[in-house]
């Protein structure tokens, strides 16, 4: 029997998600990946889902009202900052961040009605902005806003969020650290070298929460056997805590070369986090896997990277 196929969330709206005057997340990511996934013959295969663009009542779901305000008008403006100096002001940015949010919940919804085991939206994992504020390159959480739907309309209340971006991803960690049903796992450069300068080993949730939040910090220039040594300890966290749904927010900013990091992980990584999830989710949540690609500075290492989850989602739906 064939696999299914892979929902592969890319289109025009995503790519206007990206920075201008030479900033690190520029608007060339997602066709640095298509080109490489082209090569190799991975796009014949999937399923195309184009992106929507949500208006800031859905987008209310996890941000502030308050907050959403600012956005619009900044992006009407056309000018400034929406935090301190990370994430520029440009025409048009709140519909580029509603896109990304927008084509996340419809994926969402394909995925929750089984029309889909798997879902890859490359320009995605805004990880960073927090429900008041955007924050390291991320003006809306399009993470919290699946997790909230998942929780408030689809009835999923224990969900698995993995994230090996090579930032620790406290827009996600700190909005849900007293939540005993967000079993999240995070493998990133230790925050002592690296923004945002959180995610140490001893945060482990608070409240309710604490014992479902998992940190594990790589020191700089960690090699693939530091990950699978991490990796082999969130596979049995996760296996543990029997999440009904997983998200993973693979950001490939940790391989080798990135220029705002220090690790120098392969492509291999990648593969192995996400063959894994797909066993993984086969085995608790019906096969069901939203894959968000997070961040990435280095044009190569983006279409290796997002190539290789990609390539391993669609070799991952049976196994």
């Amino acid at each position: 029997m064939p696999a299914p196929e892979v929902l592969l969330c890319t289109g025009e709206a995503l790519r206007r998600y990206g920075f201008p005057d030479g900033h690190p997340l520029s608007a060339d990511r997602q066709q640095a990946f298509l080109d490489e996934a082209e090569r190799r013959r991975l796009l014949a295969s999937v399923r195309r889902l184009p992106p929507r663009i949500a208006g800031a009542d859905e987008l209310s779901a996890f941000h502030t009202p308050e907050y959403l305000q600012r956005v619009m008008q900044g992006s009407q403006l056309g000018a400034g900052w929406l935090d301190y100096g990370d994430t520029p002001i440009f025409p048009g940015v709140f519909e580029a961040a509603g896109a990304v949010g927008g084509t996340a919940l419809d994926a969402l919804a394909r995925v929750v009605a089984g029309e889909t085991p798997r879902s890859f939206q490359p320009i995605g994992g805004l990880h960073h902005a927090r429900r008041d504020a955007a924050a390291g390159f991320c003006v809306i959480n399009d993470v919290g806003l699946v997790i909230e739907r998942l929780r408030h309309e689809h009835g999923v209340q224990r969900v698995g969020y993995v994230d090996i971006d090579v930032h620790h991803g406290d827009g996600v960690f700190y909005e849900y650290e007293d939540d005993p049903d967000l079993v999240l796992v995070d493998i990133h450069e230790d925050g002592r070298f690296l923004y945002p300068g959180t995610g140490h080993a001893s945060e482990c949730g608070v409240g309710r929460g604490e014992g479902s939040k998992l940190n594990l910090p790589l020191q700089p220039g960690a090699t693939d056997a530091e990950f699978l040594r991490a990796w082999q300890m969130a596979e049995e966290f996760l296996r543990d805590r029997r999440p009904h749904f997983i998200l993973m927010q693979a950001g490939v900013d940790c391989l080798e070369g990135d220029p705002l990091a220090h690790l120098t992980l392969t492509p291999r990584a990648h593969a192995h986090a996400t063959a894994r999830l797909c066993r993984l989710a086969n085995e608790l949540c019906g096969g069901r896997l939203m894959v968000f690609g997070g961040g990435g500075y280095d044009l190569r290492n983006v279409g290796l990277g997002w190539s290789t989850v990609l390539e391993e989602l669609q070799r991952g739906s049976w196994r």
